[in-house]
Order: structure tokens, then C-alpha cells, then sequence
């Protein structure tokens, strides 16, 4: 056994150093965008080592089954050494492909390897005719190169120390338990490890130089994790024919240059706060239990800023509902962009508007920015900061999913109060996370965990906003409150309805002329453009974004669910599934169609991009 464990352990470290090498020689090859700083270059290993060690794991595990089955299984020495030979070819062979691949083609696509790749190869002459001699010869050289020292390597290594032979039932019965415990070992680095998170390329992602992330990505995970995204988008959900759509859409959306009717704000060029709330339904914020509001809060401070009354989540999920709020791009059924890394790169997003103009830009969670590769989003789309739960030191132990909001809430006002200090105009971002699921606060005001978790946000919200009024920093901030999604309040709300996708958006700040309620429907898709658009700067690259203030012929709310979208105004609603090509709900068939121009047309942009 002590043979077979030395087998284990020196193939894992192998396979992640041949791994690890990969990223010094992608950064020589791409030299002009890679800098000299040696620490740049060490950071790129190590975080890179995040996917390398997932990519051993899978290495790892076909060998770990060999062992257990020669543990019962008589053969020939031989034929085990045949069978691992066999493999470590396939892998080396592949590893050498994506690495030499993915070496030539970064300068040309400006992302690392992914399943694109693949729509090139489905015309093996196109693939090849876009590939000059001396480049073909040289990648086929390194790959070879590469390949033959991977396979090599594993193959003394196994030559060396595999050792299958059958033993007794006495002595096979431990030596399994032993290897079934390694699989259970093996499982953890193929997942990532034991946090939420599960291995993804934003694991990796750790710099606002695009280029540093991309380097530290193994090629290999990125195409293999990609290769499920190869669906035709465009045409998913063929309502109209191209110019139909294309008129549809730009008479929906309007003249995204016009000037709002209606000015919000006392000052020009506020410094900005986008708090995402997490879960925050409107079915629990107008909830009370024994005559007591679930959030006092938000309720209290609704009548202190602008507050817009029918107002929509345009998906389900955190990470859909991001990207709507921050690029004001709309959500999809059954994919997500955040998770298309090529995809998402180049979506606008307030962060990258703001920047333009001068602003610094900084995004705070108290978790795992990697979850849902939230982190190479984030960094794609232009936050020049991102803090979060590694760069976090706090005396309280986080909980599940991180820091909770108070101790958050706390450390966000500290920040901005030291932002406005710097006398640079900021926009500063806040996910919340308290109010997740398992819903295990610091807290206990009601007996029902989810009422209780939403209820201790709601207060540390409000603990936020009361720090900030006490502060220079007031006179001249915007803080923009905004749920992420709805939430299944009451249990027995179906999950495709208006109801269950309405949720809060409250502006506070010294920075506003005046609270107010607005009544016009929207949803998370506007926020950008209006946000833009009251503080005097462009938004037309954010194609879906309607400004809530520009007058339309029929403002609606509009979202979407994993069959189908609904579509909402002040006449009515238009629920549409997908599964039977029919209305749910609603009979306006102007409403409807409202609904799926937005959503065949968000699918010919993700075929697009």
C-alpha cells in the first residue's frame, strides 16, 4: 500500500506542476500585455493553482479506481501498466492541446480557451485556413514537446510505484477503505472544496488587469466547463423575423439620449452607493406579524427618499439580478451570463460608465466573491476594487455564506465615509447576505427564520443609512437600495408570478431634492440608464435600459423565469411559458408581445457576443 500512496501523491504533484508551468510560458508568449513585476507573475501561479489543483483531481481519479479494483481484480502487472499508459496518453494529449492552444489564440480572441473553440473546428478547412504555417509548426512543436514530457513523467511514475496486485480479503478490505477515503479526498479538490463555491474559472480571478486573471485560468477546466454552453441562442425563442425584432426593440427602448422630464437630484455628480439586498421581496417588506412591519426600517425610510412603488427583480437569482442592476442587461431563462465569462466582457455597467467620468469604483461582499464567478464579472465589467471574505479580518466568526450584515453594514459605512474623505466622486457597491438561506442571524425578533433573517438586514440597513446621515459624507451621496430577486413569500406564491418578482428600490441621500413616489412600472433593467441619466451622463451603449424618467407609451415591469417571462403595467399582466408556447396569464396580446421582444432579443445579443 505505502507504494501505491507514493504512486497517488507523486502523480497529483506532477500533474499540478506541469499544470503550473503552463501560466509562466503563457505570459512569456503574451509578453507585451503581461507586466515585469515578478510578484505579478508569482500571484498568477498561485492563483492559478486554484484550477490546477481541480484538474489533478480529475487526473487522479481514474488511477485511484484502478488501484481499487487491482486491489480484488487479478491481472497481470502489464495490463494495469498498459491500461495507465493508454490514459496518461489521452490526457496528455489533451492538456497539450488546450495549452498551445490556448496560447495562440489569446491575442487574437482576448479571452482564455473556452467551448467557442469548438464552432471553428465543426470546418476543420476554416480552422486550418485561419492558421499560418510558422504558427501551426511552432504551437505543434510546443504542444508536442509538452505533451511527450506529461506523458513521460506520469508514465515513470507509474512504472515506478503502481502496484495492483491482489491481496487477501483481510489485507484488501483496510486497503480499500484507505482508497475509498483518497476518492472522498479527490472529490473535494475535483469541486473546488468545501465552501459554497464550486471550481469556476472566476475562482481564479483575482486583479483588475484582465490579463493577470485570464493568465492565471487553466485552458483545460475553461473548455471543459464550457462545453454545456454551446446552445444556439438566437435561435431559442424565434418570436419575430430580424428587422421585425430590431424595430420592436429600438420603438420599446426609445431614444436612450433623451433628457429625463423629471431631475431627481440637487447635484450633478453625487458620490454613489448601490446597495443589492439580498431576497428582499416586497411580499415581506409589507408583511406584519402581531401588528409589527417585518422591516420597520425600510418601511420608516421609504418616506425619506424617492421611493418607486412597482418596481421588478428580472430574475430569480443573485447573480442574474446583478447583472440587470449593474449593466442593466435583462436575465435569461435557462443560462446566465455572469457564468459565459467571453460573454460578459464586454457588457456596459454603471462601473464602467462612472469610471469614464471620473469616479472610483469599489464593490464590497462579506462572502465568496467567486460564487457564480461574481469576481470575473466584476472585473470584466470595470469595478477597479473588489473587496471581500479573504481581504476581511473581523473578531466575529463568519457564518455560512460570510460576514453578516451587521458586521458588514458596519465596515461599508466606515468605508464611504473614508471614500467621500478622499474628495474623489466614487461609486461603491454592497451585496448583502443575511437574509440567504439558512437564514442563521445574530437575531431574534421573530420566531420564523426567514421573517427573522430579513428582519435583522432591514435593521442593519437602516444602521447603515443612520451612520451616513451622521456624516460629512451625507450632503453629497446617493445610496440606491435595490433587492437582488423576490422571494417564494408566501410559501404558496407560484414562482412565475408578478407577485413573486416585485421587489423594493428606495433612493436616500442629502444629494436628492426631494422624496417622493414614483408610480411608473419598471424593473432592474432601467436602474442603469435612469441612474446615468440623472446624473448627466451617456447611456446608449446600454441597449435594454429604459430611463424610468423619459416618457414611454407604456412603461412595464418585465422578468424572467426558467421557462418563460412575464410582462406587468398598470392594465394588466402577461405571464408566457415556454414549455406550452402559451399565456399563463393574461390576454393583451400587445403586453405579451412587449415581453417577448425583450426576451427573443436578449438571446440574438447573447448569440452575438
Amino acid at each position: 500500500m505505502k507504494r501505491n500512496l507514493l504512486f497517488l501523491s507523486a502523480l497529483y504533484v506532477a500533474t499540478l506542476l506541469f499544470m503550473a508551468i503552463q501560466k509562466p510560458v503563457f505570459m512569456l508568449y503574451n509578453a507585451a500585455e503581461a507586466p515585469a513585476s515578478p510578484a505579478a507573475w508569482a500571484s498568477v501561479v498561485l492563483h492559478g493553482l486554484k484550477l490546477d489543483l481541480t484538474v489533478a483531481g480529475y487526473v487522479a481519479a481514474l488511477p485511484l479506481l484502478l488501484l481499487l479494483a487491482g486491489a480484488w481484480v487479478r491481472l497481470p502487472r502489464r495490463t494495469w501498466l498498459a491500461a495507465l499508459d493508454l490514459y496518461f496518453g489521452v490526457v496528455a494529449l489533451f492538456a497539450a492541446a488546450t495549452f498551445a492552444v490556448n496560447v495562440a489564440l489569446y491575442p487574437h480572441w482576448g479571452f482564455p480557451l473556452d467551448s467557442t473553440v469548438l464552432i471553428y473546428l465543426s470546418d476543420p478547412r476554416e480552422a486550418m485556413a485561419s492558421v499560418d504555417w510558422a504558427t501551426g509548426v511552432r504551437q505543434t512543436l510546443l504542444a508536442a514537446l509538452y505533451g511527450g514530457a506529461l506523458w513521460w513523467t506520469l508514465h515513470r511514475i507509474a512504472r515506478r510505484w503502481f502496484d495492483a496486485a491482489p491481496q487477501p480479503w483481510r489485507r484488501a478490505l483496510p486497503a480499500s477503505a484507505l482508497l475509498l477515503l483518497l476518492c472522498g479526498l479527490d472529490f473535494l479538490a475535483i469541486r473546488g472544496g468545501l465552501g459554497a463555491s464550486v471550481a469556476n474559472v472566476s475562482k481564479v480571478a483575482f486583479s483588475s488587469d484582465t490579463f493577470l486573471n485570464h493568465a492565471a485560468v487553466n485552458p483545460a477546466f475553461s473548455l471543459l466547463s464550457t462545453l454545456g454552453e454551446r446552445d444556439d441562442y438566437a435561435a431559442a425563442y424565434p418570436f419575430f423575423e430580424p428587422e421585425e425584432l430590431a424595430a420592436r426593440l429600438e420603438a420599446l427602448v426609445g431614444d436612450r439620449q433623451a433628457p429625463p422630464a423629471e431631475r431627481l437630484l440637487a447635484t450633478g455628480r453625487p458620490d454613489i452607493v448601490v446597495v443589492i439586498l439580498e431576497s428582499f421581496a416586497r411580499t415581506i417588506m409589507d408583511e406584519r406579524v402581531d401588528g409589527e412591519w417585518v422591516m420597520p426600517r425600510m418601511q420608516q425610510l421609504k418616506g425619506e427618499g424617492v421611493w418607486f412603488e412597482n418596481f421588478f427583480a428580472n430574475s430569480f437569482r443573485t447573480d442574474r439580478g446583478e447583472v440587470a442592476i449593474l449593466s442593466g442587461y435583462p436575465a435569461q431563462t435557462r443560462t446566465s451570463i455572469m457564468k459565459l465569462p467571453a460573454k460578459c466582457r464586454e457588457l456596459p455597467s454603471l462601473a464602467r460608465s462612472y469610471a469614464r467620468a471620473g469616479y472610483a469604483t469599489e464593490f464590497i461582499y462579506g462572502g465568496d466573491l467567486n460564487f457564480t464567478d461574481q469576481a470575473s464579472y466584476m472585473y470584466a465589467t470595470g469595478w477597479q476594487r473588489l473587496v471581500w471574505q479573504k481581504d476581511l479580518r473581523f473578531d466575529t466568526p463568519a457564518a455560512d455564506w460570510g460576514y453578516d450584515d451587521r458586521v458588514m453594514g458596519e465596515f461599508v459605512a466606515e468605508r464611504v465615509v473614508d471614500l467621500a474623505r478622499g474628495g474623489e466622486p466614487f461609486l461603491a457597491g454592497w451585496l448583502t447576505l443575511s437574509s440567504h438561506t439558512p437564514f442563521d442571524v445574530p437575531y431574534d425578533r421573530f420566531d420564523d427564520k426567514l421573517l427573522n433573517a430579513m428582519a435583522f438586514t432591514d435593521d442593519c440597513v437602516g444602521r447603515l443609512v443612520d451612520r451616513l446621515k451622521a456624516s460629512p459624507a451625507w450632503d453629497n451621496l446617493l445610496v440606491v437600495l435595490v433587492a437582488d430577486h423576490g422571494y417564494p413569500y408566501p410559501a404558496d406564491e407560484p414562482y412565475d408570478t408578478p407577485l413573486r418578482h416585485r421587489i423594493p428600490m428606495l433612493w436616500l441621500g442629502g444629494a436628492l431634492a426631494a422624496p417622493r413616489t414614483v408610480e411608473t412600472y419598471a424593473s432592474q433593467i432601467d436602474l442603469a440608464a435612469t441612474l446615468l441619466g440623472q446624473t448627466g451622463l451617456r447611456h446608449d451603449d446600454f441597449a435594454f435600459s429604459r430611463d424610468i424618467f423619459v416618457p414611454r407609451e407604456r412603461p412595464f415591469g418585465y422578468y424572467v423565469f426558467n421557462e418563460g417571462f412575464g410582462a406587468v403595467d398598470a392594465s394588466g399582466q402577461a405571464v408566457w411559458d415556454a414549455a406550452t408556447g402559451r399565456l399563463r396569464e393574461g390576454s393583451d396580446p400587445e403586453l405579451a408581445d412587449l415581453g417577448r421582444t425583450l426576451l427573443q432579443a436578449t438571446y440574438v445579443d447573447l448569440a452575438g457576443r
